[in-house]
Parts: structure tokens; C-alpha cells; sequence
């Protein structure tokens, strides 16, 4: 991708990818989860899905090559899709993007107590002050970890905040699926 920063690591490089992918499809999308595979292996060792992804060429390809995958199901809490998840020892690293209202941590003081999940949800989805927000997280089998954040109101490739700590739970969810 010609916009990512050539001095980004790969693993932040193929989220930024990610995240581009994603805004181009628009908001309100379902999650989606990405193999994270190593571009030289997948061209010497699969060069029909190289092609098929545009990866035969001459040009230098990033390090990592997004490879999504079977769409996450409908209504099945992401942690538990996830605790159904292996992966082949050809898949390096995860990645996955989804959709979030958020509140500014002033909002907290003002939850109410007692409410269940939907409870919640459904008071934050009526806040003022909630926020759209995309997150597209990635884990290597190394442990490396690197997240993007867009904001529905600042949906421009340059608005976007990364950062390897930003979305912790998610990070540790995809870690998760390559733990024996």
C-alpha cells in the first residue's frame, strides 16, 4: 500500500493495510479477521493465492500479507468465535477489525448501576458524548502486538492513532488462538 510509512514495522504496515481495507468498505460492517502470513513464503510456497492477491509482480510486497478470512458469525460473542480458532503453522501472526461505541473516560462517573451487557450497551448507544470507533488489532506468533483506531467522526487515513498498547483485551483474545 503506497500510503503506509515505509519505516513502519511490518506488523503495524499490514494493520495500517487492514485498516485501509476496512474504511474502504464503510462503517457499520461486521468484524473480520485476517491471517497474518509471511508475503515471500506464501509467493515460493502458494504462487495460485500469490497471484490471486496480486503479489506475482515485481514490486517489493510488504513483509506481511493479510489473508481474510471466513466471516466471523452473526451474533456469537467475538471471545467465544475466537476460543474456536487454530491456526496452520504457516500463519505467522492475526488480525482482526471491529466496530465500537465508545465513551470518554469522564463519561464512567455517570454509568448506571446494575446493568447487564445489553443494559449497558443500549445506554451507551444513547449517549451524547459515545464515539464510533473501527479497531484493527494484530498479534504475531512472537508476541508483537500493533493496533489502529479510527474514529467515525475523523474517518481520514491521517486521523488514525496506533499503537501497540491501545486495545488490550482484543490483543490478548488473538494471542490466545496461537497458545496451544
Amino acid at each position: 500500500m503506497s500510503e503506509t510509512p515505509l519505516a513502519a514495522s511490518p506488523l503495524t504496515r499490514a494493520v495500517l493495510e487492514i485498516d485501509e481495507y476496512a474504511a474502504t468498505l464503510g462503517w457499520d460492517q461486521p468484524a473480520r479477521l485476517f491471517a497474518l502470513v509471511d508475503t515471500e513464503r506464501l509467493r515460493s510456497q502458494e504462487p495460485a493465492l500469490a497471484a490471486q492477491l496480486g503479489l506475482d509482480g515485481d514490486a517489493e510486497p510488504a513483509p506481511l500479507t493479510p489473508v481474510e478470512q471466513d466471516e466471523v458469525p452473526a451474533g456469537t460473542p467475538l471471545d467465544e468465535f475466537l476460543g474456536t480458532i487454530a491456526w496452520p503453522e504457516a500463519v505467522g501472526g492475526c488480525a482482526m477489525t471491529v466496530e465500537r461505541l465508545m465513551l470518554p473516560p469522564s463519561a464512567e462517573a455517570s454509568v448506571p448501576d446494575g446493568l447487564d451487557d445489553a443494559g449497558l450497551a443500549a445506554w451507551v448507544a444513547k449517549h451524547p458524548d459515545r464515539q464510533e470507533v473501527r479497531m484493527t488489532v494484530a498479534v504475531l506468533r512472537d508476541g508483537a502486538r500493533e493496533s489502529a483506531l479510527r474514529l467515525r467522526e475523523k474517518d481520514a487515513a491521517s486521523e488514525v492513532l496506533t499503537g501497540s498498547g491501545l486495545v488490550p483485551g482484543l490483543a490478548e483474545a488473538l494471542a490466545a488462538t496461537f497458545e496451544d
